[in-house]
Protein backbone atom coordinates (compact mmCIF):
# COMPACT_ATOMS: atom_id res chain seq x y z
CA UNK A 1 0.00 0.00 0.00
CA UNK A 2 1.27 3.43 -0.97
CA UNK A 3 0.66 6.50 1.21
CA UNK A 4 -1.45 8.19 -1.44
CA UNK A 5 -4.28 9.88 0.48
CA UNK A 6 -4.44 12.58 3.12
CA UNK A 7 -7.50 14.16 4.75
CA UNK A 8 -7.19 17.94 4.96
CA UNK A 9 -10.57 18.79 6.54
CA UNK A 10 -13.60 17.03 7.98
CA UNK A 11 -17.20 18.07 8.55
CA UNK A 12 -17.88 18.02 12.32
CA UNK A 13 -21.51 16.93 11.80
CA UNK A 14 -21.04 14.05 9.36
CA UNK A 15 -18.45 11.82 7.69
CA UNK A 16 -17.85 14.29 4.85
CA UNK A 17 -14.17 15.00 4.35
CA UNK A 18 -11.91 16.90 1.99
CA UNK A 19 -8.68 15.22 0.98
CA UNK A 20 -5.92 14.85 -1.58
CA UNK A 21 -5.10 11.72 -3.58
CA UNK A 22 -1.50 11.69 -4.81
CA UNK A 23 -1.01 10.02 -8.20
CA UNK A 24 1.90 9.71 -10.66
CA UNK A 25 0.31 12.48 -12.78
CA UNK A 26 -0.54 14.88 -10.00
CA UNK A 27 -2.89 15.36 -7.06
CA UNK A 28 -6.67 15.02 -7.00
CA UNK A 29 -8.55 17.17 -4.51
CA UNK A 30 -11.55 15.34 -3.10
CA UNK A 31 -14.52 15.06 -3.14
CA UNK A 32 -13.99 14.88 -6.89
CA UNK A 33 -15.98 14.09 -10.02
CA UNK A 34 -14.38 12.20 -12.91
CA UNK A 35 -15.88 12.97 -16.33
CA UNK A 36 -16.32 9.76 -18.32
CA UNK A 37 -13.93 9.41 -21.26
CA UNK A 38 -14.58 5.79 -22.18
CA UNK A 39 -12.70 5.88 -25.49
CA UNK A 40 -10.01 8.27 -24.26
CA UNK A 41 -12.14 11.37 -24.83
CA UNK A 42 -15.04 13.12 -23.17
CA UNK A 43 -17.61 13.30 -25.95
CA UNK A 44 -17.86 16.75 -27.60
CA UNK A 45 -14.92 18.30 -25.68
CA UNK A 46 -11.21 18.81 -26.28
CA UNK A 47 -8.84 18.06 -23.41
CA UNK A 48 -7.85 21.73 -23.20
CA UNK A 49 -11.50 22.62 -22.58
CA UNK A 50 -11.69 19.92 -19.90
CA UNK A 51 -8.69 21.46 -18.16
CA UNK A 52 -10.26 24.95 -18.37
CA UNK A 53 -13.41 23.56 -16.78
CA UNK A 54 -11.30 22.24 -13.90
CA UNK A 55 -11.46 18.49 -14.47
CA UNK A 56 -8.79 16.93 -12.26
CA UNK A 57 -8.99 13.44 -13.74
CA UNK A 58 -10.90 11.45 -16.33
CA UNK A 59 -12.23 7.91 -16.35
CA UNK A 60 -11.26 5.71 -19.30
CA UNK A 61 -12.65 2.28 -20.07
CA UNK A 62 -10.20 -0.61 -20.18
CA UNK A 63 -12.61 -2.87 -22.06
CA UNK A 64 -13.22 -0.45 -24.93
CA UNK A 65 -9.56 0.58 -25.25
CA UNK A 66 -8.46 -3.07 -25.17
CA UNK A 67 -10.71 -3.78 -28.15
CA UNK A 68 -10.02 -0.52 -30.02
CA UNK A 69 -7.40 0.70 -30.78
CA UNK A 70 -5.75 -2.15 -28.85
CA UNK A 71 -2.80 -2.32 -26.47
CA UNK A 72 -0.18 -2.54 -29.21
CA UNK A 73 -1.20 0.83 -30.61
CA UNK A 74 -1.34 2.50 -27.20
CA UNK A 75 2.02 1.03 -26.14
CA UNK A 76 3.62 2.21 -29.38
CA UNK A 77 2.39 5.72 -28.63
CA UNK A 78 3.99 5.77 -25.18
CA UNK A 79 0.93 4.85 -23.10
CA UNK A 80 -2.54 6.28 -22.73
CA UNK A 81 -1.55 9.72 -21.41
CA UNK A 82 0.70 10.28 -24.40
CA UNK A 83 -1.70 8.72 -26.90
CA UNK A 84 -4.60 11.01 -25.92
CA UNK A 85 -2.44 13.99 -24.81
CA UNK A 86 -3.98 14.23 -21.36
CA UNK A 87 -1.45 15.34 -18.72
CA UNK A 88 -3.54 14.78 -15.60
CA UNK A 89 -4.55 11.62 -13.71
CA UNK A 90 -6.44 8.83 -15.43
CA UNK A 91 -8.58 6.26 -13.64
CA UNK A 92 -9.33 3.12 -15.63
CA UNK A 93 -12.05 0.71 -14.67
CA UNK A 94 -11.51 -3.00 -15.04
CA UNK A 95 -14.15 -3.41 -17.74
CA UNK A 96 -16.13 -5.85 -15.61
CA UNK A 97 -19.42 -3.99 -15.96
CA UNK A 98 -19.02 -3.65 -19.73
CA UNK A 99 -18.10 -7.31 -20.14
CA UNK A 100 -21.29 -8.42 -18.42
CA UNK A 101 -23.58 -5.77 -19.92
CA UNK A 102 -22.32 -5.81 -23.53
CA UNK A 103 -21.66 -9.54 -23.80
CA UNK A 104 -24.73 -11.38 -22.46
CA UNK A 105 -23.04 -14.74 -22.94
CA UNK A 106 -20.06 -13.85 -20.73
CA UNK A 107 -18.97 -16.75 -18.54
CA UNK A 108 -17.34 -16.35 -15.17
CA UNK A 109 -14.99 -19.02 -13.94
CA UNK A 110 -12.45 -19.14 -11.17
CA UNK A 111 -9.62 -18.39 -13.59
CA UNK A 112 -11.35 -15.30 -14.99
CA UNK A 113 -14.00 -14.26 -17.49
CA UNK A 114 -14.58 -15.37 -21.06
CA UNK A 115 -16.79 -13.40 -23.42
CA UNK A 116 -17.42 -12.47 -27.03
CA UNK A 117 -16.45 -9.02 -28.28
CA UNK A 118 -19.55 -6.90 -28.82
CA UNK A 119 -17.87 -5.62 -31.99
CA UNK A 120 -17.22 -8.78 -33.99
CA UNK A 121 -17.89 -11.74 -31.72
CA UNK A 122 -14.21 -12.59 -31.19
CA UNK A 123 -13.80 -14.91 -28.20
CA UNK A 124 -11.73 -13.33 -25.42
CA UNK A 125 -10.51 -14.65 -22.07
CA UNK A 126 -9.16 -12.40 -19.35
CA UNK A 127 -7.91 -13.23 -15.87
CA UNK A 128 -7.62 -10.81 -12.94
CA UNK A 129 -3.88 -10.73 -13.63
CA UNK A 130 -4.53 -9.87 -17.30
CA UNK A 131 -6.69 -6.92 -16.22
CA UNK A 132 -3.83 -5.57 -14.06
CA UNK A 133 -1.36 -6.04 -16.91
CA UNK A 134 -3.76 -4.34 -19.32
CA UNK A 135 -4.14 -1.26 -17.13
CA UNK A 136 -0.40 -1.10 -16.50
CA UNK A 137 0.13 -1.13 -20.27
CA UNK A 138 -2.24 1.82 -20.50
CA UNK A 139 -0.25 3.63 -17.81
CA UNK A 140 -3.24 4.25 -15.54
CA UNK A 141 -2.78 6.28 -12.37
CA UNK A 142 -5.64 4.52 -10.57
CA UNK A 143 -6.46 0.95 -11.60
CA UNK A 144 -9.51 -1.06 -10.59
CA UNK A 145 -9.44 -4.79 -9.92
CA UNK A 146 -11.58 -7.17 -11.94
CA UNK A 147 -14.82 -7.74 -10.03
CA UNK A 148 -17.88 -9.90 -10.61
CA UNK A 149 -20.80 -7.57 -11.24
CA UNK A 150 -24.35 -8.92 -11.04
CA UNK A 151 -27.52 -6.90 -11.76
CA UNK A 152 -30.13 -5.80 -9.25
CA UNK A 153 -32.07 -7.67 -8.08
CA UNK A 154 -30.23 -11.00 -8.06
CA UNK A 155 -30.79 -14.17 -6.01
CA UNK A 156 -28.80 -14.49 -2.78
CA UNK A 157 -26.95 -17.48 -4.20
CA UNK A 158 -25.73 -15.40 -7.14
CA UNK A 159 -24.73 -12.52 -4.87
CA UNK A 160 -22.74 -14.87 -2.60
CA UNK A 161 -20.92 -16.30 -5.61
CA UNK A 162 -20.14 -12.78 -6.87
CA UNK A 163 -18.75 -11.69 -3.51
CA UNK A 164 -16.61 -14.83 -3.11
CA UNK A 165 -15.16 -14.63 -6.62
CA UNK A 166 -14.61 -10.86 -6.38
CA UNK A 167 -12.59 -11.36 -3.18
CA UNK A 168 -10.42 -14.11 -4.67
CA UNK A 169 -9.84 -12.13 -7.85
CA UNK A 170 -8.95 -9.07 -5.76
CA UNK A 171 -6.22 -11.00 -3.94
CA UNK A 172 -4.77 -12.25 -7.22
CA UNK A 173 -4.84 -8.71 -8.62
CA UNK A 174 -3.01 -7.33 -5.60
CA UNK A 175 -0.39 -10.07 -5.81
CA UNK A 176 0.13 -9.40 -9.51
CA UNK A 177 0.79 -5.71 -8.92
CA UNK A 178 3.23 -6.52 -6.13
CA UNK A 179 5.20 -8.68 -8.53
CA UNK A 180 5.55 -5.76 -10.95
CA UNK A 181 6.32 -3.01 -8.40
CA UNK A 182 4.44 -0.26 -10.23
CA UNK A 183 3.77 3.32 -9.07
CA UNK A 184 0.14 2.97 -10.16
CA UNK A 185 -2.52 2.76 -7.45
CA UNK A 186 -4.75 -0.31 -7.24
CA UNK A 187 -8.21 -0.07 -5.72
CA UNK A 188 -10.50 -2.91 -4.69
CA UNK A 189 -14.24 -3.05 -5.43
CA UNK A 190 -16.78 -4.28 -2.89
CA UNK A 191 -19.88 -6.14 -4.05
CA UNK A 192 -22.93 -7.59 -2.29
CA UNK A 193 -25.70 -5.34 -3.60
CA UNK A 194 -27.87 -4.10 -0.68
CA UNK A 195 -27.37 -7.18 1.48
CA UNK A 196 -25.33 -5.83 4.39
CA UNK A 197 -24.23 -9.32 5.36
CA UNK A 198 -22.62 -9.83 1.96
CA UNK A 199 -21.40 -6.23 1.55
CA UNK A 200 -19.78 -6.49 5.01
CA UNK A 201 -18.07 -9.73 4.06
CA UNK A 202 -16.84 -8.23 0.79
CA UNK A 203 -15.56 -5.10 2.53
CA UNK A 204 -13.75 -7.05 5.25
CA UNK A 205 -12.16 -9.33 2.63
CA UNK A 206 -10.84 -6.35 0.66
CA UNK A 207 -9.71 -4.33 3.67
CA UNK A 208 -7.54 -7.29 4.71
CA UNK A 209 -5.85 -7.07 1.30
CA UNK A 210 -4.72 -3.50 2.05
CA UNK A 211 -5.61 -1.74 -1.21
CA UNK A 212 -4.69 1.87 -2.00
CA UNK A 213 -8.39 2.75 -2.15
CA UNK A 214 -11.82 1.16 -2.15
CA UNK A 215 -14.76 1.40 -4.53
CA UNK A 216 -18.37 0.42 -3.93
CA UNK A 217 -19.76 -1.37 -6.97
CA UNK A 218 -23.18 -2.72 -7.82
CA UNK A 219 -25.11 0.25 -6.40
CA UNK A 220 -27.31 2.93 -7.96
CA UNK A 221 -28.86 0.38 -10.33
CA UNK A 222 -32.45 0.24 -9.13
CA UNK A 223 -32.36 -0.28 -5.38
CA UNK A 224 -34.34 1.99 -3.05
CA UNK A 225 -32.53 5.15 -1.95
CA UNK A 226 -32.96 4.13 1.68
CA UNK A 227 -31.12 0.87 0.95
CA UNK A 228 -28.35 2.70 -0.92
CA UNK A 229 -27.80 5.19 1.90
CA UNK A 230 -27.82 2.46 4.53
CA UNK A 231 -25.10 0.55 2.69
CA UNK A 232 -23.03 3.74 2.34
CA UNK A 233 -23.39 4.58 6.02
CA UNK A 234 -22.42 1.11 7.19
CA UNK A 235 -19.56 0.91 4.70
CA UNK A 236 -18.23 4.24 5.98
CA UNK A 237 -17.90 2.73 9.45
CA UNK A 238 -16.04 -0.31 8.12
CA UNK A 239 -13.68 1.15 5.51
CA UNK A 240 -10.32 2.54 6.66
CA UNK A 241 -10.45 6.30 7.11
CA UNK A 242 -7.03 6.85 5.55
CA UNK A 243 -7.99 5.48 2.12
CA UNK A 244 -10.15 7.12 -0.55
CA UNK A 245 -13.64 5.76 -1.27
CA UNK A 246 -15.13 5.70 -4.76
CA UNK A 247 -18.88 5.35 -5.39
CA UNK A 248 -19.00 4.03 -8.93
CA UNK A 249 -21.45 5.39 -11.49
CA UNK A 250 -23.33 7.76 -9.18
CA UNK A 251 -24.51 10.94 -10.90
CA UNK A 252 -27.57 12.56 -9.33
CA UNK A 253 -26.60 15.60 -7.29
CA UNK A 254 -28.87 14.69 -4.39
CA UNK A 255 -27.28 11.23 -4.16
CA UNK A 256 -23.81 12.77 -4.36
CA UNK A 257 -24.50 15.05 -1.40
CA UNK A 258 -25.83 12.11 0.63
CA UNK A 259 -22.82 9.99 -0.33
CA UNK A 260 -20.30 12.73 0.53
CA UNK A 261 -22.04 13.06 3.88
CA UNK A 262 -21.39 9.34 4.37
CA UNK A 263 -17.69 9.56 3.64
CA UNK A 264 -17.44 9.00 -0.13
CA UNK A 265 -14.65 10.83 -1.97
CA UNK A 266 -14.81 10.08 -5.71
CA UNK A 267 -17.63 9.85 -8.25
CA UNK A 268 -18.12 9.30 -11.97
CA UNK A 269 -21.16 9.26 -14.23
CA UNK A 270 -22.16 9.87 -17.85
CA UNK A 271 -25.21 11.85 -16.69
CA UNK A 272 -23.95 15.43 -17.26
CA UNK A 273 -22.41 14.72 -20.68
CA UNK A 274 -25.10 12.36 -22.00
CA UNK A 275 -27.89 14.67 -20.88
CA UNK A 276 -26.07 17.59 -22.50
CA UNK A 277 -26.10 15.85 -25.87
CA UNK A 278 -29.80 15.07 -25.38
CA UNK A 279 -30.61 18.72 -24.69
CA UNK A 280 -31.26 18.39 -20.94
CA UNK A 281 -29.33 21.15 -19.20
CA UNK A 282 -28.72 21.62 -15.48
CA UNK A 283 -29.04 25.10 -14.01
CA UNK A 284 -29.19 26.66 -10.56
CA UNK A 285 -32.96 26.95 -10.99
CA UNK A 286 -33.72 23.52 -12.38
CA UNK A 287 -33.49 21.56 -15.61
CA UNK A 288 -33.94 23.24 -18.99
CA UNK A 289 -35.12 21.00 -21.83
CA UNK A 290 -33.84 23.16 -24.63
CA UNK A 291 -36.07 21.75 -27.40
CA UNK A 292 -39.17 23.29 -25.79
CA UNK A 293 -40.80 25.91 -28.01
CA UNK A 294 -40.94 28.44 -25.19
CA UNK A 295 -37.22 29.07 -25.72
CA UNK A 296 -37.50 29.92 -29.42
CA UNK A 297 -37.09 33.68 -28.77
CA UNK A 298 -35.61 33.54 -25.26
CA UNK A 299 -32.71 35.99 -25.06
CA UNK A 300 -31.53 34.85 -21.63
CA UNK A 301 -28.50 32.58 -21.05
CA UNK A 302 -29.12 29.08 -19.78
CA UNK A 303 -28.24 30.17 -16.25
CA UNK A 304 -27.84 33.84 -15.37
CA UNK A 305 -25.65 32.88 -12.41
CA UNK A 306 -23.27 30.69 -14.44
CA UNK A 307 -19.93 32.09 -15.73
CA UNK A 308 -19.22 29.23 -18.16
CA UNK A 309 -18.40 30.00 -21.81
CA UNK A 310 -21.83 28.90 -23.00
CA UNK A 311 -23.74 31.08 -20.57
CA UNK A 312 -21.49 34.11 -21.12
CA UNK A 313 -21.98 34.10 -24.87
CA UNK A 314 -25.18 32.45 -26.08
CA UNK A 315 -28.92 32.75 -25.64
CA UNK A 316 -31.38 29.97 -25.02
CA UNK A 317 -32.91 30.79 -28.40
CA UNK A 318 -29.60 30.19 -30.20
CA UNK A 319 -28.90 26.99 -28.26
CA UNK A 320 -32.37 25.71 -29.14
CA UNK A 321 -31.72 26.53 -32.80
CA UNK A 322 -28.45 24.55 -32.77
CA UNK A 323 -30.12 21.59 -31.07
CA UNK A 324 -33.05 21.54 -33.49
CA UNK A 325 -30.66 21.69 -36.46
CA UNK A 326 -28.56 18.85 -34.93
CA UNK A 327 -25.43 20.98 -35.16
CA UNK A 328 -22.25 19.51 -33.64
CA UNK A 329 -21.73 22.76 -31.75
CA UNK A 330 -24.94 22.06 -29.83
CA UNK A 331 -23.34 19.06 -28.11
CA UNK A 332 -20.14 21.07 -27.50
CA UNK A 333 -21.82 24.07 -25.89
CA UNK A 334 -24.23 21.99 -23.86
CA UNK A 335 -21.46 19.72 -22.57
CA UNK A 336 -19.34 22.72 -21.55
CA UNK A 337 -22.23 24.01 -19.47
CA UNK A 338 -23.30 20.74 -17.85
CA UNK A 339 -19.75 19.75 -16.91
CA UNK A 340 -19.06 23.22 -15.53
CA UNK A 341 -22.21 22.88 -13.43
CA UNK A 342 -21.05 19.55 -11.98
CA UNK A 343 -17.42 20.46 -11.42
CA UNK A 344 -18.46 23.74 -9.81
CA UNK A 345 -20.68 21.92 -7.33
CA UNK A 346 -17.72 19.74 -6.36
CA UNK A 347 -15.53 22.81 -5.91
CA UNK A 348 -18.16 24.25 -3.60
CA UNK A 349 -18.46 20.97 -1.70
CA UNK A 350 -14.70 20.92 -1.06
CA UNK A 351 -14.74 24.55 0.04
CA UNK A 352 -17.74 24.02 2.31
CA UNK A 353 -16.11 21.09 4.12
CA UNK A 354 -13.02 23.18 4.74
CA UNK A 355 -15.11 26.10 6.04
CA UNK A 356 -17.46 23.96 8.17
CA UNK A 357 -20.46 24.90 6.03
CA UNK A 358 -21.15 21.62 4.21
CA UNK A 359 -24.57 21.11 5.82
CA UNK A 360 -25.72 24.58 4.78
CA UNK A 361 -24.51 24.03 1.21
CA UNK A 362 -26.26 20.67 1.02
CA UNK A 363 -29.53 22.08 2.29
CA UNK A 364 -29.39 25.02 -0.10
CA UNK A 365 -28.93 22.76 -3.10
CA UNK A 366 -31.58 20.28 -2.00
CA UNK A 367 -34.05 23.13 -1.52
CA UNK A 368 -33.38 24.98 -4.77
CA UNK A 369 -32.51 22.26 -7.30
CA UNK A 370 -35.41 19.88 -6.96
CA UNK A 371 -35.77 19.57 -10.75
CA UNK A 372 -32.06 18.85 -11.14
CA UNK A 373 -31.74 16.24 -8.45
CA UNK A 374 -34.73 13.99 -8.91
Amino acid sequence: MKKSFAIVAADPRSSARAGIIQTPHGPIETPAFAPVASQGTVKALTHSELERLGAQLILCNSYHLYLRPGLDVIRSMGGLHSFISWPRPILTDSGGFQIYSLSPLAKVREEGVSFASHLDGTKIRLSPEDIVDLQLALGSDIMMVLDYFVPFPSPDEKLREAVAITSRWAERSRDRLRELDSASLLWGITQGSVSWELRKQSTEDLVRLNFDGYALGGLGIGEAKSQLFEILEKSDALLPKDRPRYLMGMGYISDIFEAVERGMDLFDCVLPTRNARNGSLFTSRGVIVIKNRKYVQDKRPLDEDCPCYTCRNFSRAYLRHLYEREEISSAVLHTIHNLYFYLDIFRKIRQSIQSNSFQQLKQRYLNTLKDVIR
